[in-house]
């Protein structure tokens, strides 16, 4: 068996051992932080955590962060007074918690004439309500009123006068199995599609849309003129058509775009 070598021997002799491998667990000692690394992160949470206390009280507990004010925008016909009781903005409550869905909510409940609103903060003190009104393109006469309808076909507002340039819709319907088979909703919807297809000279002139049918619309303009414009459908080939009539025919009372590949114009 060999004995140690030389180099071994003269380890013993100057009194060292080589060196040993790391014991059967292979763990380090793990070193705790030192004093001051002990004060620093002591220091560092108790600042988080005042700040964040902090932030609390002032969002929540501050008179700063209040509501003090409610501002209006986009009336038109409501007044920034009726927006603002419907709107019932919690004056005096925490800026941060006013409920702003709510609020938008119980405005379109409470005033269907408002089509959308979009509550905002205004920091530090104020709540903005910005609205957009409905605007109607078809009037129902209702016993000497009249209801408001607008481009979605929404019934929104029953008015003592009629608004300027906005045509009046006269049900001619009568028996007509259009008005059983559609019901007046689906009418009103087609007749609401033939005003917003209008081409706008023949919009501003248009005083009555008359349903007969679902098939069957026609059109009163100024100065006794007609038009007969079928159904709901082919829109802007009708409007199209209808442009090209009348300046063709300037003179004519009578205009037909049923079929907008062959309109016709009579009368004069």
């Amino acid at each position: 068996m060999a004995g140690p070598t030389t180099a071994e021997r003269g380890e013993r002799k100057r009194g060292t051992e080589p060196a040993r491998p790391p014991g059967p667990t292979g763990r380090r000692r793990l070193r705790l932080p030192s004093p001051r690394m002990r004060r620093v992160l002591l220091v560092s949470l108790v600042a988080a955590a005042l700040l964040g206390g902090g932030g609390g009280w002032l969002l929540y507990g501050s008179q700063w962060l209040r509501v003090e004010h409610v501002g209006t925008s986009g009336t038109r016909v409501l007044s920034p007074e009726e927006v603002r009781d419907a709107a019932a903005v919690p004056v005096g409550a925490p800026l941060i918690s006013v409920d702003t869905d709510a609020i938008e909510d119980r405005l379109r409940r409470k005033l269907p004439r408002i089509d959308s609103v979009d509550v905002v903060r205004s920091w530090p003190r104020g709540i903005g309500l910005k609205v957009t009104e409905r605007k109607p393109v078809l009037l129902l006469p209702d016993g000497g009123k009249f209801v408001e309808v607008d481009a979605k076909a929404v019934r929104f507002a029953t008015v003592a006068r009629a608004p300027k340039g906005v045509p009046t819709l006269e049900w001619a319907a009568g028996r007509s199995p259009s008005l059983s088979r559609f019901g007046t909703g689906r009418l009103l919807r087609a007749a609401v599609r033939v005003v917003g297809d209008l081409p706008d000279a023949v919009a501003r002139d248009t005083r009555t849309v008359k349903v007969r049918s679902y098939d069957s619309i026609s059109l009163e303009l100024t100065e006794g003129r007609t038009v007969a414009w079928g159904s709901s459908g082919k829109g802007q080939a009708k409007a199209a058509s209808l442009t090209a009539l009348m300046k063709a025919a300037p003179g004519a009372g009578h205009f037909d775009v049923t079929a907008p590949t062959a309109p016709a114009a009579s009368g004069s």
